[in-house]
């Protein structure tokens, strides 16, 4: 990867750039799935969150569960579901929105005082594009997603994964990034373009 490869990947729409990671233990909690998918989906978060480097726990002391991934069939869902507003502002409008973008899939971050990531909402609306996915795969697609402050449309062209003979694992430079980003060396929240060059010393040292 080059500098303006990484930069790019963290630039948001506003301009601004933004590679944070998680400041505290990271513990999922997963909706509307069966007790199947349930572990499929756990466990590939909780491969990439130990490919970062990074730790999970078994309840966050603020929030109880600070991952949360919901599976749905409709937009229209999300506003019925208990106390989510007080976690999601402006919920209906955003859903609203989603549902005549035609979305399939949102994101959103809340960031602590420090600016390391504090909580993560992932948001899945079941059309037939992401059913024909595997739960795996869609699985450590949304994994990689959270982990980093990606920008908006990081990987709105190119997938975070790939295939390697019959497995489909984490693209190998997003694979790196992730780790490299998880460096305890390297600061957890940077606002500089300049960042990317300390990620890239980290991608050749692997």
């Amino acid at each position: 990867m080059t500098p303006d490869q990484i930069t790019a990947l963290f630039t948001r729409r506003d301009g601004d750039f933004l590679c944070a990671r998680w400041g505290r233990p990271i513990v999922p909690v997963v909706f509307g799935v069966e007790d199947a998918t349930l572990a499929t989906v756990k466990g590939a978060i909780e491969a990439v969150i130990a490919h970062a480097g990074h730790r999970m726990s078994e309840t966050d002391v603020e929030l109880g569960a600070n991952l949360m991934v919901f599976f749905f069939r409709d937009w229209a869902e999300l506003p019925q579901v208990p106390n989510l507003d007080r976690l999601i502002p402006d919920l209906a409008p955003l859903c609203d929105r989603l549902a005549a973008q035609g979305a399939n899939q949102y994101r959103a971050f809340r960031y602590d005082a420090e600016g390391t990531i504090r909580a993560a909402f992932v948001f899945l609306r079941m059309d037939r594009h992401l059913q024909a996915l595997p739960a795996a795969d869609l699985a450590l697609a949304q994994a990689a997603q959270v982990m980093l402050s990606w920008g908006e449309d990081a990987f709105a062209a190119v997938s975070p994964l790939a295939r390697d003979g019959d497995r489909v694992i984490l693209r190998p430079a997003i694979a790196s990034l992730i780790r490299a980003a998880y460096d305890p060396v390297l600061p957890p929240v940077a606002r500089d373009a300049t960042h990317a060059l300390r990620l890239l010393a980290r991608l050749d040292q692997g």
